[in-house]
């Protein structure tokens, strides 16, 4: 119920758009802090559109794996604040898994299929840019398989002009 609660207010957002500005950043690097913890590169490839590649590594004592994915990001300033954009999204990630307890070993590979829903800010006087979002993501795997919940994760990113 939440996920149509926040579908439905994102199309209404969507459709209230009337305006689009140039992006404040053509290009930016650096963390994305979430599950697991990624190098993100986000690059802008027109107007609003922006697309994101991200790898990153997890690793606990009987499970690690290594995800690397992309998405498309279409954004939409916000107007009362410059620098603020929301956007929407997808992408796909692949996940590259072992798991040992021990008495079972096994690795494997599995796809994820996102959406991505978010806020982007870049900062005026200082090239830095801050995103907030979730991933709701379905993975189609052997072990791993169905809707994910998603990734969420705030990105500080250096920007680069």
């Amino acid at each position: 119920m939440k996920q149509i609660r926040l579908l439905t207010l994102m199309v209404a957002l969507f459709c209230t758009v009337q305006s689009l500005s140039a992006q404040d950043y053509k290009s930016a690097i650096g963390l994305r802090l979430g599950y697991p913890i990624s190098v993100s590169y986000k690059t802008f490839i027109s107007e609003p559109g922006a697309v994101e590649i991200y790898a990153g590594f997890r690793g606990y004592a009987f499970y690690n794996y290594f995800l690397v994915g992309a998405m498309y990001q279409h954004h939409f300033p916000i107007g009362s604040v410059p620098g603020l954009k929301w956007y929407v999204g997808g992408g796909l990630n692949a996940l590259f898994y072992n798991y040992d307890a021990g008495f079972v070993g096994d690795g494997g590979f599995g796809l994820g299929i996102n959406g991505a829903v978010g806020l982007d800010y870049k900062f005026e006087n200082i090239p830095l840019n801050l995103s907030v979002d979730w991933l709701p993501t379905v993975y189609i795997s052997r072990y791993l398989s169905g809707f994910g919940g998603g990734l969420g994760a705030l990105s500080a990113r250096y920007t680069l002009n």
